[in-house]
């Protein structure tokens, strides 16, 4: 029997940034990262979307020797993504957009 022991590690991080006028939100974003290590390699995975954009998700595997690894002839092999904008989404960005055009319009008529 041996009695080495398997050794893992995660790590997250999470970030959000905006900005906003005369209470409206007119930009933004978020940034999140994980990371999870074991024996036989890490595996890390990042995630980011900007206001009124899709999420793109993207996820890098290196070996125990820390080099990534990747596809086969056609290069590295990646698992980058563009959700799709749901319904939902598509309805608050346009509600948005009229809102900042409504904003527009008030500065120029009475400013």
């Amino acid at each position: 029997m041996s009695n080495q022991q398997s050794s893992y590690s995660s790590y997250s991080s999470v970030s959000y940034s905006s900005s906003s006028s005369n209470g409206e939100q007119v930009s933004g974003s978020k940034h999140a990262q994980s990371s999870l290590s074991d024996p036989s390699g890490t595996t890390v995975t990042t995630a980011s979307q900007n206001l009124g954009e899709p999420t793109v998700q993207e996820q890098r595997q290196f070996d125990a020797q820390g080099r990534e690894m990747v596809g086969g002839a056609d290069g590295p092999e990646t698992n980058r993504r563009i959700e799709e904008v749901s319904d939902n989404q598509k309805e608050r960005d346009r509600q948005y957009e009229e809102r900042i055009e409504d904003e527009y319009a008030k500065r120029e008529g009475g400013a």
